[in-house]
């Protein structure tokens, strides 16, 4: 036995839920061959106890095929997650923790981020979900490459799409390709609460959810529906997508859930044929208004071809080209958001019982009946119609 025979022998196991082994994954950190007897150490991204099990068994099975006569597999793992400690109105119990992906208008990028900050969560070994949200435009199915998958109905239930070790459900996956939908906002409402409740989501470590741009109906529906643990707000590095950022940020304080940071998209152009960087749009623009609402940037996510490509080819640049600068920014920026959310749930979760509607049965959040006149209203206060936006 030799090492590059072990190496060889240890590229068929396959990650579970990947389609990649644990050598390209880069997964296997020491080797050691004493004559026939072979040790190896795996450093695995999951903390969950079946993913160790089956890296040692299949990873004893290839070594003994090869030639090995005793295999010793020592596995390297995270600690499980934290439970959420999170209270309120929860319509999806069997899911842990929530990122809203939000952006205050569209064509920033909000969509590339969700799929690839989910897949670096689900590379870092989390069992991770992705909601795409944005109902009028669910770019999302083919950013995965499952644009053609139709979900199977188990019972009463939706099951997910599965693609790149994540779940995956999306309004574009329900309908046909190029249909329309003119929906008021009270449907756009019921459809989120289904994606929620009615959808056969696993027992997730997190679901991030890929919202419409804006702060409207969806966003506080969502916010009401789950005890979202952590925003993230995505936008561009030019003034006039930072004005509209800033009302996603403010949207996030006036619904109670904590700021996890800002993805800066289009933050300089890498050139593909020098890998130099230049800064065509603008960059770090985004740090005063992080100042502002007391966040930071949590990733600058440049202009790569890559991206561009991943998407349209449905080959995220997170998995595909992890050796990419946009792609290790991705992972940097899933490892924070994490960090943050294991915080929170130490010091007590989130809680939506606050923005609650407080309306009385029958009577519309939009009607002036709902809640009582104010004579005179300041910014802080309630916009007086009872929707539970403050």
């Amino acid at each position: 036995m030799t090492e590059e025979i072990v190496k060889s022998a240890l590229s068929n196991v396959t990650y579970p839920g990947f389609t990649k082994d644990i050598v390209t994954f880069g997964f296997v950190k020491e080797i050691s061959v004493s004559g026939s007897d072979v040790s190896v150490t795996v450093d695995i991204t999951s903390s969950a106890p079946e993913v160790a099990q089956q890296i040692t068994e299949e990873t004893t099975a290839e070594l003994k095929r090869a030639g090995a006569a005793n295999v010793t597999v020592n596995i390297a793992a995270p600690k499980m997650p934290r439970e959420s400690s999170s209270k309120g109105k929860n319509i999806a119990p069997q899911v842990k923790n929530f990122i809203m992906v939000s952006s205050g208008k569209g064509g920033v990028g909000k969509s590339t981020s969700s799929v690839n900050l989910a897949i670096a969560l689900a590379m870092q070994g989390k069992k991770v979900g992705l909601l795409d949200a944005d109902i009028y435009g669910p770019n999302v199915p083919r950013m995965l490459g499952v644009e053609d998958m139709k979900p199977e109905i188990e019972g009463n239930k939706v099951l997910p799409i599965k693609a790149y070790g994540i779940e995956m459900m999306s309004m574009g996956s329900l309908m046909e390709e190029g249909q329309s939908l003119i929906w008021r906002g009270a449907m756009i409402m019921k459809a989120i609460e289904q994606f929620l409740r009615d959808i056969l989501w696993s027992e997730l470590d997190c679901l991030v959810i890929d919202m419409p741009p804006g702060t409207g109906d969806a966003q506080l529906t969502l916010a009401q529906s789950v005890p979202v643990t952590l925003g993230v707000t995505v936008t561009t590095p030019q003034t006039v997508s930072l004005d509209d950022s800033r009302r996603s940020l403010d949207m996030f304080k006036k619904l109670h859930i904590p700021i996890g940071g800002i993805v800066e998209n289009m933050s300089g152009f890498i050139a593909p044929d020098t890998g130099v960087e230049y800064d065509i749009f603008g960059k770090g623009t985004t740090a005063p208004l992080a100042q502002e609402f007391g966040t930071h940037i949590l990733a600058e996510i440049p202009i790569e071809p890559a991206v561009r490509i991943g998407g349209d080819e449905g080959k995220p640049v997170t998995y595909a080209k992890p050796e990419s600068e946009t792609a290790k920014r991705y992972m940097k920026a899933a490892e924070d958001i994490w960090a943050q959310i294991e915080k929170i749930n130490e010091e007590g979760g989130v809680d939506n019982n606050a923005i609650q509607p407080n309306t009385p049965p029958g009577v519309s959040a939009c009607s002036t009946a709902a809640a009582p006149q104010q004579s005179e209203q300041s910014s802080g206060e309630s916009c007086g119609t009872g929707c539970g936006c403050h």
